[in-house]
């Protein structure tokens, strides 16, 4: 009997380390294994329809893989010496720009007070100033940090493409592992599956969409420093509530204050199409899917930022996801839940 129990201890110690070890090995390259995940259940429908007609999974894999091999590596390769550019054009003006004078002539009675007048500016600047820097600096690390960034991206490759080719036997790995009967784990994957889509496509490819139809505007109309406007747009599109707004709405008051009246309604034209995509293409994407509460996608999206980075806009609402779609399960109820929404 302490035999047997001394053995039990040994190997719950040695598993218990190997796992720590592992942890600590993987580490380095978690996020970049998340990604790889992340990508595959995007690209996944079309992988499936690429393999029904060459019946290949590993060609059908490698299609995929080198399709978005160039749809990553060309626009890092030719946009990167751009945005870069541009950034560096936006941090010097920001240093110069007077932020107080459109807003008094929209506010005159607001910003009667010089004082008041020169406090905002003075916030609004620094704002501005720290979210400039920052945003050049991370562009300079793309090109500082090219071996480590090559390294992830071998990871997120070989994920994506073993996670396309063997999906099934993955899915049927982790259900093995998990404590759970039959039923539990079909309404578990079952929920995960669809709220992972809608948070990933619902949320993330819609925004990224909306913001590139407001790019598109800044573009025709010639707004200066375009292309860094599209990715804060691309950005904002992915949050809810916020949406891309917040990037063209400004723009296009700049332009009629500086008496730009056809590139003001132009870029409002197109930013009324870019807010108007959500309200008709989410509805499709989602209708018969799991659904979690758009605020605690914002939540999950802003909680997720801090800890894990500009990534964190994905993986904060998922975590979330997950643990609701298990308190879900445990509670069985009848009623609806008040944060996950069935179809």
């Amino acid at each position: 009997m302490e035999e047997a129990y001394f053995k039990q201890v040994t190997t719950t110690i040695i598993l218990v380390a190997l796992i720590v070890l592992s942890f600590f090995l993987v580490k380095p390259i978690l996020l970049a294994i998340i990604i790889g995940l992340i990508l595959a259940l995007v690209f996944l429908p079309v992988y499936e329809k690429i393999n029904k007609k060459i019946n290949s999974p590993n060609l059908s894999a490698t299609i995929i893989c080198v399709f978005l091999a160039l749809l990553i590596i060309l626009p890092l390769w030719f946009l990167t010496p751009i945005a870069i550019d541009q950034s560096l054009k936006i941090y010097q003006i920001s240093q110069q720009v007077d932020f107080v004078k459109p807003l008094k002539t929209i506010f005159p009675s607001l910003f009667a007070s010089d004082t008041f007048s020169q406090e905002i500016g003075s916030i609004l600047s620094s704002f501005v100033t720290k979210v400039t820097n920052s945003l050049v600096n991370t562009l300079a690390d793309i090109i500082l940090n090219f071996p480590t960034l090559f390294f992830q991206f071998i990871v997120v490759f070989f994920t994506f493409y073993f996670v396309l080719r063997d999906k099934k036997e993955l899915v049927n790995y982790v259900q093995s592992l998990l404590p759970f009967s039959k039923e539990v784990e079909k309404k578990l994957f079952e929920s995960s599956k669809g709220i992972t889509i809608s948070v990933i496509y619902g949320q993330v490819v819609i925004g990224i969409i909306q913001g590139l139809v407001a790019g598109v505007g800044f573009l025709i109309f010639q707004v200066p420093n375009s292309l860094i406007l599209t990715l804060i747009a691309c950005l904002a599109g992915i949050f809810p509530i916020i949406s891309t707004t917040i990037v063209w709405l400004p723009v296009a008051i700049y332009l009629l204050i500086a008496g730009n009246t056809f590139s003001a309604v132009g870029i409002l034209v197109f930013g009324v199409i870019s807010s108007s995509i959500d309200n008709f293409v989410r509805p499709v994407i989602v209708a018969k899917r799991t659904q979690m509460h758009s605020s605690l996608i914002l939540i999950g999206m802003i909680g997720g930022l801090f800890l894990f980075g500009i990534l964190g806009f994905i993986l904060g609402p998922l975590i979330l996801a997950y643990l609701l779609i298990i308190l879900e399960i445990y509670r069985n109820k009848k009623v609806p839940g008040l944060f996950i929404q069935q179809p």
